[in-house]
């Protein structure tokens, strides 16, 4: 099996066997035999001789013995049983064995092997996983991991493996279909050529440049096998190019958020320099929004990203539900906001990235109720503003193995408002993001659980402060709750602190070329306060529902979602469309 010694070819029963029969009647012979170890040593040399001929049959009926005989009878017997393929029976004496033996790696290797033959590839990698922690340098069992991962197509579980023996080593590399990108970006974001050996850093940092230059809708590498034990990578990608893959795509990106009368008119990889324009026109009555943005790679590197924009947003909103400090309820606040800023981002490695920006902002908010005391006027007041941010995201936690990543962001905004009424604020926010694929192969049954939490020191304005709840222009979602009420701004939970944990799983539904869909249940908890005690959520709120997904082209993702708030209050049902690839 696994362990294969040399073998002599296959022969008839002749003078050998009649030796070995003779001389295993001899010993069988002898007085208390099974306490007799020259006898067993004899007996198990006359296996071992069988076994090396070839009589698989001769070599299993020499090693069975008492319960009590050595575990290398035992390892014998499986070895020629599983030659016989006779699994169950080989199972059964290597497991006796490695009960005698429960140090020797040679007993899961085996039971790895028959479990192989098989096709029950997890029980092979659990037997697999043992004798790597009975043997951690073990060339072989590394390679025997690293292949069936290759075979359920775990490109980097496989990698992980074969890196401990320097593989898997590169014969050629190609793009699969050929790119528009310029060469020397599409070099520069791969990082590796042959005939270099594939290491799991290079693979991860190679991911982070290629989403980096945010014009790939998907990535796929795949590892072929080819001569002299080299390999041939072949990295797949679906290119957007000006309105997208194709023109079909483009339209349907344009016209994705029709449903709730806005568009994206974008434009990538302008000169085949992952030059992006992307923009977003709303003109709905209740909130008017326009972003333009502009992204590309500082000094043609995929590493070093520069984002520029402007966004103009005029909103009504409507506080009688989330306000509690004013007698006559805040129903039409009418907000105008201005912004334009710059965004600089530097994928590090694989693991880690750093980000900073900075903004300006004019708002002007009016229809406010004269009667609001001083200690919260503030947060209704307009004027104009300056901010800066820098932050981390690091991967803290990637298991290949069980196809799990945990990532980890980390954000410090600090800016100041120059009305009278406000003053220097300073925000910090961080996340928990953990991603998990239970089956081998493909995605279905993904699960993702996220928890976030953020705090703001100091006086900041209405559209500064935190919201809980769906919302197009929030990404802070409690599922249960509206953020809009008759399409007004405000029915969000507001707040300086919050916390918020996130589950869901997405079951496949349904998947052709064209479309995928979908569909599972998620929970979300979550609680946020304020230091004036006029807003906040008044305790924590569970919500629960089930959620849809539909990916169209690979690009566009449309999600809807149904939750309710398990305190009790009307369901809400939600549709969206993501932007994110």
């Amino acid at each position: 099996m696994a362990v294969q010694p040399q073998l002599d070819g296959a022969s008839g029963p002749g003078k050998g066997f009649v030796n070995r029969f003779v001389l295993a009647l001899f010993f069988l012979s002898l007085p208390g035999f099974g306490q007799d170890r020259a006898a067993e040593q004899a007996r198990l040399a006359a296996a071992q001789s069988a076994f090396e001929a070839g009589h698989w049959d001769e070599a299993a009926q020499l090693s069975q013995g008492p319960a009590g005989q050595s575990s290398e009878l035992d390892f014998l017997r499986g070895l020629a049983l599983a030659r016989l393929k006779k699994w169950e029976e080989a199972t059964l004496a290597l497991e006796t064995g490695a009960r005698k033996s429960p140090r020797d790696a040679r007993f899961p290797v085996e039971l790895a092997g028959i479990a192989y033959k098989q096709k029950d590839f997890p029980l092979a990698k659990k037997h697999l996983q043992m004798a790597l922690r009975l043997s951690p340098r073990d060339a072989y069992t590394h390679e025997f991991l690293a292949t069936i991962y290759f075979l359920e197509g775990n490109l980097e579980a496989a990698v992980k493996y074969w890196n401990r023996q320097q593989k898997p080593r590169l014969r050629s590399v190609r793009f699969s279909p050929s790119l528009q990108l310029s060469e020397p970006l599409r070099n520069r974001a791969l990082g590796f050529n042959a005939p270099q050996v594939l290491t799991t850093g290079a693979l991860h940092t190679a991911e982070s440049r290629l989403n980096n230059l945010g014009i790939f809708t998907s990535r796929r590498m795949e590892l072929t096998a080819a001569e002299s034990g080299n390999y041939d990578l072949t990295v797949r990608l679906a290119e957007r190019n000006l309105w997208g893959d194709s023109k079909v795509e483009g339209v349907i990106s344009l016209l994705s958020g029709l449903a709730y009368t806005t568009v994206y008119p974008e434009l990538y990889n302008l000169g085949h320099r992952a030059v992006n324009l992307t923009s977003l026109g709303r003109w709905d009555a209740q909130k008017r929004r326009v972003l333009v943005a502009a992204s590309l790679p500082v000094y043609g590197d995929p590493r070093l990203r520069l984002r520029i924009f402007a966004d103009a947003r005029n909103e009504n909103w409507n506080l009688s539900q989330t306000f509690f400090g004013a007698v006559t309820p805040l129903t039409d606040l009418k907000l105008r906001r201005i912004a334009a800023g710059t965004e600089f981002c530097d994928v590090v490695n694989g693991l880690w990235s750093w980000s900073a920006g900075a903004e300006a902002a004019n708002r002007n908010i009016r229809n406010v109720n004269s009667g609001l005391s001083p200690a919260v006027r503030g947060v209704s007041t307009g004027g104009s503003s300056l901010a800066g941010w820098v932050g981390v995201q690091r991967t803290l936690l990637r298991v290949p193995e069980r196809r799990f990543t945990l990532d980890s962001s980390i954000e410090a905004r600090a800016g100041r408002e120059f009305a009278n009424a406000l003053g220097p604020f300073a925000t910090l926010r961080g996340s928990l993001d953990a991603h998990w694929f239970p089956r081998a192969k493909g995605d279905d049954f993904q699960m993702r659980g996220q928890i976030r939490a953020g705090a703001t020191a100091g006086k900041a304005s209405l559209d500064e402060l935190f919201q809980l709840g769906v919302e197009r222009d929030n990404d802070l979602w409690l599922r249960g709750h509206a953020g809009a009420m008759n399409g007004r701004k405000g029915a969000a939970l507001l707040g300086r602190r919050y916390f918020l944990a996130n589950w869901e799983m997405d079951k496949n539904v349904y998947g052709n070329g064209f479309f995928a869909v979908k569909l599972g249940p998620f929970l979300d908890h979550g609680a946020i306060a304020d230091s004036s005690g006029f807003f906040g959520s008044r305790g924590w709120l569970w919500d629960s529902g089930l959620q849809g997904k539909v990916r169209i082209l690979g690009g566009v993702k449309v999600v809807f979602s149904y939750g309710r708030s398990l305190r009790g209050g009307k369901g809400v049902f939600y549709g969206t469309v993501l932007r994110t690839p």
